[in-house]
């Protein structure tokens, strides 16, 4: 039986030559191994070295409004950062209401604006003075639930999904009990959703969304979503999520849970520099090319629930935030980090930052200057106009992290030292050799193989040349 096998597969490759072997008779084997690229969509050109600010309307100022978020706009443009992030500006339902003020992701109505915030006129106002000062403005959409008092529940409540008795449902597992799951095999439930997308797009400019729970919404509504928002205009899409195939037609972005549990794990002592190794080993052969995904210290859910930046990082804040701005990846900005905030803030109260809470936070200077810094250094932009991160070899792997991107004439070093002592690292191979200028540092630097770098105990070096 065997000789018959192999006798008929020489007949078909002498009858068929190469296209025997292509597994698609109409096309040669050359073409149909030719690599595809599954990734369909375009980032925004702005993007490419944008950073993202997210504002919790409520506690951004005393007022807790847009007009008086309106006038901080001028503040940010000075942080030098581009994407604001609008938590959820819609109103919040009442029924199962948690806490005094209830949670912005319980929304009672996806085309109305919380009166708590002001008025549609308003947040048109603070959109329209946010676009002339040059920033981009992403709403947060909560697609995946509803307050219980949403009108859909009475309207259509075929369009939610029920418990085992028939009762509507919150998201199941989750203690989520403010809110009810909408049903997405409804074809209404996508229409209403996704024409609300694409109402606050069309009618008041904003430039994309922050999709909650993204992850818990089937991809294909996404990618229906951004096609119809892109006839309108580019828009940016940043997917709580992670998972590679919602950057295919969908997200720009999605969240990097696994480097944010990493640089905790590390500056607590639970890990060293190499526990990043899985992180990016991960991201340059598993993500495609062009995924920006969102290297963050902090947002309102790890500020309330998991603790302030200075629970969870103490003295290792400084590096891990100037890794979060200089490794790949695309950073964000919390409202409140700039100046030191200590608190864990409510999620269902007002509780307003206090913007004055410490007189020796130099924390916002270090923001403002790795912002400019990256933006000086092409090799530093996210997505596919970025560089790649090259791991530097040194005789120190626990204690440093070492690394370089180039793009072209840019080339950038970072030397991390993710130890609680000092450190002394040889360069191993002649990857950072080169002359370069510091961060925050004078003169000019000159690396070869070979040579020592000492750095303080969670101490950084950023080493930038144009030569």
């Amino acid at each position: 039986m065997r000789k018959v096998i192999i006798g008929a597969a020489a007949a078909a490759l002498v009858a068929g030559g190469a296209y025997a072997m292509s597994g698609t008779p109409d096309e040669p084997g050359s073409v149909a191994w030719e690599p595809q690229d599954t990734v369909t969509i375009e980032h925004p050109e702005w993007s490419r070295d944008a950073v993202l600010y997210q504002i919790n309307t409520r506690h951004f100022t005393e007022e807790g409004t847009f007009a008086a978020a309106q006038e901080q706009l001028p503040r940010l443009k000075e942080l030098g950062v581009d994407i604001l992030w609008l938590m959820p500006i819609h109103p919040i339902g009442e029924e199962n209401r948690k806490g005094t003020l209830g949670s912005p992701y319980s929304v009672q109505d996806y085309y109305a604006v919380n009166p708590e915030f002001g008025t549609e006129e308003e947040f048109r106002e603070f959109v329209d003075a946010a676009h002339k000062q040059g920033f981009k403005v992403i709403l947060d959409l909560v697609a995946n639930h509803t307050a219980w008092d949403n009108a859909l529940r009475s309207d259509h409540p075929d369009w939610y999904e029920k418990t085992w008795d028939g009762s509507f449902r919150p998201t199941p597992w989750w203690d989520w009990s403010d809110i009810i799951d909408l049903d997405w095999s409804q074809p209404g439930v996508r229409e209403h959703v996704g024409g609300a997308m694409e109402y606050w797009v069309r009618e008041f400019d904003v430039d994309g969304y922050r999709a909650d729970v993204a992850g818990y919404v089937p991809l294909d509504f996404w990618e229906t979503a951004r096609a119809r928002l892109e006839a309108i205009k580019p828009v940016f899409m940043l997917g709580e999520v992670q998972q590679t195939a919602f950057h295919h037609k969908a997200f720009d972005a999605t969240y990097a849970w696994d480097w944010h549990n990493t640089t905790k794990n590390v500056a607590q002592g639970k890990g060293n520099a190499t526990s990043f190794y899985g992180y990016y080993a991960e991201n340059e052969s598993l993500w495609p090319r062009s995924a920006m995904r969102m290297t963050y210290i902090e947002n309102h859910d790890s500020n309330a629930w998991e603790g302030t930046m200075e629970e969870n990082y103490g003295a290792a804040l400084e590096a891990m935030t100037a890794l979060s701005f200089t490794g790949e990846g695309l950073p964000l900005i919390h409202n409140g980090m700039e100046a030191c905030n200590a608190k864990r803030l409510e999620f269902f109260e007002r509780d307003p930052i206090d913007w004055d809470q410490d007189s020796d936070c130099g924390y916002g200077e270090l923001l403002v200057d790795l912002i400019a810094f990256r933006k000086a250094n092409p090799a530093l932009e996210s997505g596919q106009w970025g560089a790649r991160m090259h791991q530097v070899v040194t005789d120190k792997p626990e204690q440093v992290l070492a690394w370089a991107r180039q793009e072209d004439s840019n080339k950038v070093v970072g030397l991390f030292n993710f130890s609680p002592s000092e450190v002394s690292v040889t360069l191993l191979d002649g990857l950072a050799a080169g002359r370069y200028t510091g961060f925050r540092e004078e003169g000019e630097t000159v690396l070869a193989e070979g040579d020592s770098v000492t750095l303080p105990a969670w101490g950084f070096r950023l080493l930038s040349s144009t030569q």
